[in-house]
């Protein structure tokens, strides 16, 4: 029998709570009090990824804020609205509903992709930008003529088909979830236990079909009026303060691809790729990443 949404109220030294932006319903876990950070998570994530974020930056100073986003864990699943712009809008509803009109945007993959859009299409919403394996947007569509990254991401072309990949990605209490985490991370992550929640969360009825409308939204959008108008909406220069950290064994999104994302940035950038990390260097190298992140954060003038 498929889980239901309770699964994702792990309990922790964090508060979980019901948000509304934007008539949607979001499901969030919040730390610590101060600047709020708004922490994006990926495929195929939840807001669990950012445990050890929750309570390093909750330790420091700030108010962070983990969520569940459109169609995963406990935030509502609408059939529609996946596009990145959508997204965006959700994220940005969210820091209003939390009482602040910005905030440093914390994402990994399509959370990073999401934070990109967030900086571009409501610029005053993100105080400062952290992306974490997710390369600039059009960097990511100029990839889809990198054979390197074609292969790395053949993952993403096999689910533009319908119905079977979503069948494939929960069959075997959602086995291939578990495969991919490991394939794309350093080795000995995940751990067995860590494996198990990410697929317990995965066969969530509806997750496994939404998570695959982020991925098919960018792939069939490429020449489609939506997808060109997106694209030059994201020519724009970033105004933010923009960290960009990147595992060096990433074998799902190339730190090559990732590379020159700082040419969209007109403000200070910096870039860190970390030894020992794969996709996930949040969860697979935490202290690294946590010493990066929060050194970052208190230095007033981040340098280029």
């Amino acid at each position: 029998m498929a889980p239901d949404e309770s699964v994702v109220q792990i309990e922790g030294p964090w508060t979980h709570r019901a948000v509304h932006a934007g008539g949607t319903r979001f499901h969030i876990v919040e730390a610590g009090d101060g600047p709020l950070v708004l922490l994006l998570h990926g495929f195929p994530q939840f807001w669990w990824t950012w445990r050890r974020q929750l309570v390093s930056l909750a330790a420091a100073g700030y108010r962070a804020v983990a969520v569940d986003l459109r169609g995963y864990g406990g935030s509502d699943k609408p059939p529609r609205g996946y596009d990145l712009p959508t997204l965006a809008g959700d994220a940005t509803g969210l820091i209003r509903a939390l009482g602040e009109t910005g905030a440093i945007v914390v994402g990994h993959d399509w959370g990073g992709l999401l934070a990109w859009t967030m900086a571009v299409m409501d610029a005053k919403s993100v105080r400062r930008l952290v992306a974490v394996g997710a390369p600039h947007p059009l960097r990511m569509r100029a990839s889809l003529r990198n054979p390197g990254q074609l292969r790395a991401g053949a993952h993403a072309f096999g689910f533009q088909l319908p119905i079977l990949p979503e069948r494939r990605l929960v069959a075997h209490d959602a086995a291939l979830v578990g495969r991919l985490l490991e394939s794309w991370s350093r080795p000995g992550w995940p751990d067995e236990e860590s494996a198990r929640i990410y697929r317990e969360a995965f066969r969530i009825p509806a997750v496994a079909h939404l998570a695959l409308e982020y991925h098919r939204w960018f792939g069939r959008s490429q020449l489609r009026p939506d997808g060109l108008r997106y694209a030059r909406a994201m020519r724009t220069e970033v105004e933010a303060p923009t960290l960009q950290i990147h595992g060096a064994l990433d074998t799902c999104v190339l730190p090559r691809t990732a590379q020159g994302s700082g040419r969209h940035v007109a403000a200070p950038y910096r870039w860190r790729l970390i030894d020992g990390a794969g996709h996930f260097p949040h969860e697979e190298t935490p202290e690294v990443f946590n010493a990066e992140l929060l050194g970052w954060l208190s230095d007033p003038e981040p340098d280029r």
